[in-house]
Order: structure tokens, then sequence, then C-alpha cells
């Protein structure tokens, strides 16, 4: 029997709320900000020496808030140096935000639902790069960017707001409505599992944290 679970990114307009949502609770886009400003400058005056031209790939860049910073970082270590920006982003919304983000329209090229044609670009997780690279020898740096989220809501049947938030971490439209009550069961047992959540003065904290690879070399 086909399975009646469809993709968040089927209906745009639910996309953007639960992003919004996820943004609220998370602190990801801060820890990425604090990684970007005090770490990455380092990491951008090693690379690129000598070249006119540089390449960028963004993958899920949303409205391209954070590439922004990351590319004026780029630029500020490398003046004078063309970029070619491609961008990966399935929320059409996201896209014309993307577009019109200042100071990214001389930048910017975008695909939309389609990835590049490379293995890095079929992995899933840090650890699915890590694999790859090793498998071929690949030096780099990893760095753990700490990152919590609020899901409590997700555990009360019927909030709105939880049904948000557990549409963009399964990234399945309407979850709470369309999925099993075994899957529902097991997603909601494995979210609030010691290994993922903690528990703290009635709220669930869900470990958000981030992985940075830094590749050293790659041809």
């Amino acid at each position: 029997m086909a399975s009646s679970l469809m993709s968040l990114v089927n209906d745009d307009s639910r996309y953007q709320k639960c992003f919004q949502l996820f943004l609220e609770r998370s602190s990801e886009h801060q820890c990425m900000r604090d990684f970007i400003h005090n770490v990455l400058p380092d990491i951008l005056a090693s690379i690129g020496n000598g070249k006119s031209h540089l390449n960028v790939i963004g993958v899920g860049s949303g409205a391209g808030e954070i590439d922004l910073e990351m590319l004026s970082e780029l630029r500020l270590k490398h003046p004078g140096v063309t970029v070619d920006n491609e961008v990966v982003e399935p929320s059409s919304t996201q896209l014309n935000n993307y577009r019109g983000e200042s100071g990214c329209e001389k930048l910017w090229r975008t695909y939309r639902n389609q990835l590049c044609n490379t293995e890095i670009s079929q992995c899933v997780t840090t650890g699915d790069i890590k694999s790859l690279l090793d498998s071929k020898g690949v030096s780099y740096q990893s760095y753990e960017l700490p990152s919590q989220m609020d899901i409590t809501e997700c555990f009360t049947e019927g909030d709105e707001k939880g049904e948000l938030l557990l549409d963009f971490i399964t990234e399945v439209l309407d979850f709470s409505k369309t999925a099993s009550s075994e899957l529902k069961a097991g997603v909601l047992e494995l979210l609030r599992h010691p290994d993922c959540s903690v528990e703290s003065n009635g709220k669930v904290i869900f470990n958000n944290n981030l992985g940075v690879t830094v590749i050293d070399q790659l041809t």
C-alpha cells in the first residue's frame, strides 16, 4: 500500500509557518552566526589564495540571511574575487526572498528542487559526509555547534504549534493527521528519548546541535 505521507515542501505556505516557528524555538541561527563571525574568518583566510574565482554552493539556504553573512566574510578575506553562488532550496518563497536579499543579487543562481550531481550533495548528515571523505582519504576539520530547540508542545495532542514543529522535524505535511498511530507514537518516543532531548522545568529541549565539516582539499 502506498504511503499517504506527503513532503512538507508540497505546501509552501505551511512550510513557511513551520520554518518561522522553528527559528523562534531554536538557537540554530545564533550558533551559526557565532561560528561565522568567530571561527569562519580564519578558515576562509586559508583558502583560495591566488584564485580570481571561487565557487560556492548553498544547500537549504532558506532566505539567504546566513549565506549572506558567510559571503560577506568571504569577500572581506578575498576582496575582488568573483564568487559564483549556486543555491539549492525547495521553498519558492524562500528563494524569492533570497533573490531580494541585499548584497546577494550579483551572486546568486538557483536550482529549485534539484541537487547538484556530486557525491557530497547526496549525503543527509555530517556523519555521511565524514564517512565519504574517510573512504577517499580526504582530510578535513570538524566542528560542533551547540544548539537547542524547545519541542514541548509536540507532546500536547492537537496543539497547533506542536503540530507545526512536528511537520518541520519530520518534513512531513500534516504529520499528526496523516501518520499512523504507531508511527506517530514511535516518533514522539524517539524525540523524548534521553539521547535526543532533556526535560527541565516542564519543558522538553531537543538537542539540535549542528555539525560543520571543513574539507582541506577536494579534487
